[in-house]
């Protein structure tokens, strides 16, 4: 792969209906999958699932990055090869995680303010020469009794522009996550609301400090009803009501929207998906960058067992195959049998 800027590394990632392997957990939430599984979360059995990700025959072809956390940027096969190394054999590009979670904003008790900043561009130049092409930032925005706040929106959205510059100056794509959660009783107009006012602020930020659009990725929520709202919204609705949130707010130029799944279930964040890329009507490649919608049918298959590796790995594949079917809306249910 001969990419040599920052913009045909973003449009790489994202091109031919590939999309993101999120594989980014932090060890305190792999340990709480591996707890469903009944496996110890251990550094070795950490890299054997992830091993087993990232040398399946789903990689090829449906996954174009994958989002890596510190642990896992520096760690090699059990032949020894560098992980790094296994991604880009299979045709994707090795990214980071490279925010430091969360901290309350302002006192408050339910806004948040990701941290991170303060030694960002030297962990940037050390990921750049572990080989990362490309790296994450996760901004947290909560609905619920007169929240979100603008002030902790533009709060995040600061700190989301602030990163993407000092990604940028180390040549790496940024992607910018501003993710507002699913968690909570609001309306899909809620998370419409809440989700506009967010994007808009991000790209006036992004615009402020002279980030390069062209080489940046969007990682938004989809526009859903709230996980506790009874009144649940349809798969049209969730498709409509997205393309319209990001047609109002996101320039034309950058080059890819990759989803969080944010606790959709497998297939609800492949047709959601999907439902986008038939109705059409927008400029950029929407695609995926999923966590738990592309590994949890793996993690089960699993079970922390040698012997399930490849059983495993098909379940990987069948997952990378369908989202990928979906970010060019040629998926149906009838392939999921």
């Amino acid at each position: 792969m001969n990419l040599s800027n920052l913009s045909e590394i973003a449009t790489y990632i994202v091109s031919e209906g590939k999309g993101i392997l999120a594989a980014d957990e932090s060890n305190p939430t792999c340990k709480k999958r591996f707890d469903t599984i009944s496996v110890e979360s251990t550094e070795e059995n950490r890299r054997d699932y992830r091993e087993l990700l990232f040398s399946s025959k789903g990689m090829s072809g449906n996954i174009g990055g994958v989002i890596l956390f510190d642990e896992t940027i520096r760690q090699k096969t059990e032949a020894g090869q560098s992980l790094v190394d296994l991604i880009l054999e299979s045709g994707a590009l090795p990214g980071i995680k490279v925010d430091k979670g969360l901290k309350p904003f302002n006192d408050s008790e339910v806004e948040t303010l990701t941290q991170g900043l303060d030694d960002l561009d030297e962990r940037c130049a050390e990921y750049a020469k572990l080989g990362a092409k490309f790296t994450k930032w996760r901004a947290v925005i909560n609905i619920g009794d007169e929240i979100p706040t603008q002030e902790c929106i533009d709060a995040n959205m600061e700190a989301l522009a602030k990163y993407a510059k000092i990604a940028q100056k180390n040549g790496m794509v940024p992607i910018v996550e501003p993710e507002v959660l699913i968690n909570g009783y609001h309306t899909i107009e809620d998370c419409y609301d809440a989700t506009s006012r967010s994007i808009k602020s991000l790209f006036d930020y992004l615009k402020s400090y002279d980030v390069d659009i062209t080489g940046t990725i969007l990682k938004p929520n989809m526009v859903t009803a709230g996980s506790e709202c009874e009144q649940k919204s349809s798969v049209e609705e969730v498709a409509e009501m997205t393309i319209k949130c990001l047609n109002e707010s996101v320039p034309n130029e950058l080059p890819g929207v990759a989803f969080l799944s944010g606790g959709q279930t497998e297939i609800e964040s492949t047709e959601h998906l999907d439902k986008m890329n038939k109705i059409g009507g927008f400029p950029w490649k929407l695609s995926f960058s999923y966590g738990r919608a592309l590994q949890q049918s793996a993690l089960n298959a699993w079970l922390g067992k040698s012997e399930n590796k490849n059983a495993g790995q098909q379940a990987f594949a069948h997952r990378a195959k369908m989202n990928k079917l979906a970010a060019l809306g040629s998926w149906s249910s009838d392939l999921e049998n």
